[in-house]
């Protein structure tokens, strides 16, 4: 048990999606994850892949975010040109605004990390945050992912392109 409650990520399924499509459409999740055309793709094509983990995020037994990690390379063409083959990119909110500040974002990504080395043949995982959103900026830090540089993301402009390695 920690500050927040207990933190469980649970898999996503297709009975989630309006819930999800709801959390997209909210101004504050739009902030740093972009648009819900966009992003409601981008769900949809992760819940819809072989190649992506999807998860609810709950504390207490209660759905509060969103998170999975894809294969970067379903993304196509549009990566950083370093990033490496077996890289996983790893994507994650906190819709429940009284859960957000409590440690809830950094303990889902720490268990989605361990989930991707655990299961997949990953060499890498990396994110794409906002340089506008400090504290996730912040909180992938303490998660032990490490700057590479500033990378432009075609749907929410300047982000910073952070990868953990396995085993660091």
């Amino acid at each position: 048990m920690d500050a927040a409650g207990h933190i469980a990520l649970r898999p996503a399924t297709r009975a989630d999606f309006d819930l999800i499509r709801r959390w997209l459409a909210r101004p504050d999740v739009q902030d740093w994850w972009g648009p819900v055309s966009a992003t409601e793709a981008e769900v949809n094509m992760a819940l819809g892949s072989g190649h992506a983990i999807c998860r609810v995020i709950e504390v207490d037994g209660v759905a509060v975010g969103y998170a999975h990690a894809v294969d970067a390379t379903l993304w196509g063409e549009n990566l950083p040109d370093e990033l490496e083959p077996g890289t996983w990119d790893l994507d994650l909110f906190i819709a429940a605004e009284d859960q957000r500040g409590r440690g809830v974002g950094q303990i889902a990504l720490a268990k989605l990390r361990e989930e991707v080395f655990a299961t997949t043949l990953a060499v890498a995982v990396c994110v794409f945050p906002s340089v506008k959103n400090e504290r996730a900026v912040r909180a992938y830090e303490k998660a032990g992912f490490r700057w590479q540089r500033v990378w432009h993301d075609p749907q929410t402009g300047p982000a910073w392109f952070m990868v953990a390695r396995r085993g660091e």
